[in-house]
């Protein structure tokens, strides 16, 4: 579609209306801004220091959790899926199930595991058996070699005391008879030899009975030598063989039975090593049954059921609540059941606010789901250590879990719900207070601007007490009626030892401490005083836009080397 001229003229002048009117309200405001600044520069905001009650507290929020309770974890090895929740919220007795895992992977392991038991005491058996038949043949080679032994130690008694004597005393019968018949021949020779030279016999009878001499001397001698042949080398012969045969035979029963010794130690460690095999599969046997059991878990008491992630909500990314189908690991906490009444606040007091909070402090607890409904209650513990789970976001915040007890609940809350408790640190009947934005520190000391009665403000040193985030405690230097001002101006630059500048809104170096009270460091944020240790640095400070300002926050310092320790 074409426009003309006369169109194109209609439509400039409707948007320069619209331009001219913009720029008209754009002129206004800024002129209603500065006005309002110039109204601001001429009376600035002051605040009448009162007096009256004060009462000292720590906000803080938190969730209702229960005294007592039983948590529910998964003692099942490794991930595994959930095939059946019970319902959140419902009540359960003794023995119900709660939940049931997936047990199928440790079914196909009991089954394989079954059968290497049976295989281990397959073993066990054949190793008991072996070792039996070691030890009796070990008992058998130790009486076979101990026979030998004393087979050869008879046979040297029976050669020494038997057969030697024996030879010996044949030898010697030997030779008394070769000699006596040697006497015998001798006698008939020469018998022979009167008859011979009478004539009554002939020669051959004669050399006959010389002959017969002969032989019978001859006979003597070999007698003779076969005794000195027993004496000297069968008797010694024999006799070192037989002790030889002694000592092979002990050598031999020594090693049988040291080898005995070796087959029954190799045969018992042989067994023992089954044993603790055929142990060792059977735990694995009994430790799978148990994981299969353990896949069903049940309630040990009465109670409401009340999941883990609902109550202990997880860090982000990883918040995906209980349910069907979900992996869960060893020990991770599935569900909580009460067992009692009681109740407590479960609450996180920043690292600052330690000094003032101990145990016993009363408090007062407002549940967001119960408007209107007040529930007393008492500190009743304090963490030692700071939430690691909360580290993570800020590493230079530290919280401490704190209990808060319940008086009395009415049996209304639940575990879970949302609740904001003020600690009741310190209460005044009649105390001297202004706005915490209104102290300010000039070279190190708290300081007010007081205004006079022409509209002057002039800069004053006061000393403070506790704030209760919103108004602070003057101790000296202040009276009640007087005005001070509720924007102060910032104290100049000052000028460091070393010669550095450092800004107005940086840090202030600790202030001296009023008598009795620990020592203050303060920093300026957005034209107000917050609270820094003296001791802990930069970690210690509270970030400016990502969590309320904890006030004026006292804290006793580090005690350095110069100072006297408290």
């Amino acid at each position: 579609m074409k426009w003309n001229l006369e169109e194109w003229r209609r439509v400039w002048a409707r948007r320069r209306r619209w331009w001219i009117g913009g720029l008209a309200l754009l002129v206004a405001g800024v002129a209603v801004l500065a006005g309002h600044r110039g109204t601001s520069r001429e009376a600035p905001p002051v605040f009448a220091a009162a007096r009256g009650p004060l009462t000292i507290s720590l906000i803080a929020s938190g969730t209702i959790q229960s005294r007592e309770q039983i948590v529910i974890r998964s003692a099942v090895e490794g991930r595994n899926t959930v095939v059946w929740l019970v319902e959140e919220g419902q009540t359960v007795q003794q023995g119900d199930l709660l939940v049931e895992l997936d047990s199928s992977r440790l079914r196909d392991q009991l089954v394989d595991q079954e059968i290497r038991v049976l295989n281990a005491e397959a073993n066990l058996t054949q190793a008991e058996e072996n070792l039996e038949v070691v030890r009796n043949q070990a008992e058998a080679n130790i009486e076979e070699a101990e026979l030998t032994l004393r087979f050869a130690r008879m046979d040297a008694e029976k050669y020494e005391r038997g057969e030697y004597p024996q030879q010996l005393q044949q030898t010697e019968a030997e030779i008394t008879i070769a000699g006596e018949e040697l006497q015998r021949a001798s006698d008939q020779w020469e018998w022979s030899l009167r008859l011979a030279d009478g004539g009554y016999i002939t020669r051959t009878e004669l050399q006959a009975d010389e002959l017969s001499v002969k032989r019978r001397r001859l006979d003597l001698e070999l007698a003779q030598g076969r005794r000195r042949l027993l004496t000297e080398f069968t008797h010694t012969q024999t006799s070192d063989r037989l002790r030889s045969n002694i000592r092979q035979a002990e050598m031999a029963l020594e090693r049988v039975r040291r080898k005995a010794r070796a087959d029954i130690v190799r045969a018992e460690s042989e067994l023992r090593a089954r044993q603790q095999e055929h142990e060792q599969q059977r735990r694995r046997l009994e430790r799978i049954r148990d994981q299969i059991e353990k896949c069903r878990i049940t309630a040990p008491a009465s109670g409401l059921v009340v999941y883990a992630t609902t109550a202990r909500p997880r860090r982000w990314g990883d918040s995906q609540p209980l349910a069907v189908g979900q992996d869960v690991s060893e020990r991770t906490e599935l569900i909580y059941l009460p067992v009692t009444g009681a109740m407590m606040a479960e609450i996180r007091v920043p690292e600052a606010s330690l000094t003032k909070v101990r145990p016993g402090l009363p408090a007062e607890v407002r549940v967001d789901a119960l408007p209107g409904k007040v529930f007393p209650a008492r500190l009743a513990r304090i963490g030692l250590l700071p939430d690691s789970g909360q580290m993570w976001m800020n590493p230079d915040l530290k919280l401490y879990v704190c209990e808060v007890h319940l008086e009395d609940e009415g049996n209304i809350l639940r575990p879970g719900m949302s609740c904001q408790v003020e600690i009741q640190i310190e209460h005044y009947d009649d105390a001297l207070y202004v706005p915490l934005q209104s102290v300010v520190m000039v070279e190190g000391r708290p300081t007010v601007y007081v205004v006079n009665r022409r509209g002057q403000s002039h800069p004053r040193t006061v000393e403070v007490g506790l704030d209760n985030h919103r108004m602070i405690r003057i101790l000296t230097g202040l009276e009640a009626g007087e005005r001070v001002l509720l924007t102060p101006p910032l104290p100049p630059s000052t000028v460091r030892e070393n010669g550095e500048k450092r800004a107005a809104t940086g840090t202030i170096p600790p202030s001296p401490a009023p008598p009795g009270e620990p020592a203050t460091s303060f920093e300026f944020r957005d034209n107000a005083l917050s609270p820094m240790t003296s001791a802990g640095g930069d970690n210690e400070r509270q970030p400016p836009r990502r969590f309320p300002r904890e006030g004026w926050e006292r804290r006793r310092p580090r005690p350095s080397g110069d100072e006297p320790r408290p």
